[in-house]
């Protein structure tokens, strides 16, 4: 069974910087596809980047391109979602999510199996 432990997120100004973190357990991941969802209150669960466990493909909703990088650490089983220049709207719930599989619609919540217990993460502006 796999498990997805969050960690990171909490209060900050808007242009300031997070970091959140997904350690995965359970399985050899190397063929796993890893992505990071939000959700504010009242929003349905949105796509925000996704990467290969091989780290040779990644992809980004366009409001976080430049600003967001997901990126993962083989050898700790982690993936990162690291976030810069923060804006009030991009407050949420953030999920952390994993299926054993790359795919095209890695974009899609349906895609994934198995989902982290969720982070707050709070922008002020």
């Amino acid at each position: 069974q796999v498990q997805l432990v969050q960690s990171g997120g909490g209060l900050v100004q808007a242009g300031g910087s997070l970091r959140l973190s997904c350690a995965a357990s359970g399985r050899t991941f190397g063929s796993y596809a890893m992505g990071w969802f939000r959700q504010a209150p009242g929003r349905v669960r949105e796509f925000v980047a996704a990467i290969s466990w091989s780290g040779g493909n990644k992809d980004y909703t366009d409001s976080v391109k430049g600003r967001f990088t997901i990126s993962r650490d083989v050898a700790k089983n982690t993936v990162y979602l690291q976030m810069n220049r923060l804006k009030p709207e991009d407050t949420a719930v953030y999920y952390c999510a994993a299926r054993e599989a790359y795919g095209s619609s890695w974009r899609l919540a349906t895609f994934y199996d198995y989902w982290g217990q969720g982070t707050q993460v709070t922008v002020s502006s």
